[in-house]
């Protein structure tokens, strides 16, 4: 599974002459109110084999988590289900929050 740094996704994000990626957070939805990454989509990770139908496979998606272990989990399934445009955000908002953001609200 592929890994983007925050600082690397902080620079994708600002660069006008590229598409965003869909910002997957996966955390649960009062995680999510603490923090977030702005227009993350919120899919909870319980949720991703339900929901998965609304991702497009075209879409270059992030996964998101407060430490990377939960989207990088979430980056393997979607991958062994035909998602092949996918990275994990390393670290999650946490790391975010160090390397890119040090106003964002830590928990």
């Amino acid at each position: 599974m592929k890994q983007i740094s925050p600082v690397g996704l902080k620079e994708w994000l600002d660069d006008e002459n590229r598409t965003n990626p869909v910002l997957l957070d996966v955390r649960e939805t009062a995680e999510h109110e603490i923090c977030k990454i702005e227009g993350s989509l919120l899919m909870p990770m319980h949720l991703i084999p339900l929901k998965m139908t609304e991702l497009s496979k075209e879409d270059e998606i992030v996964t998101i988590c407060h430490h990377g272990m939960r989207s990088g989990q979430v980056a393997q399934f979607l991958l062994q289900n035909g998602f092949d445009k996918i990275l994990n955000l390393q670290g999650g908002v946490e790391y975010w929050a160090v390397s890119v953001d040090n106003a964002m609200r830590r928990y």
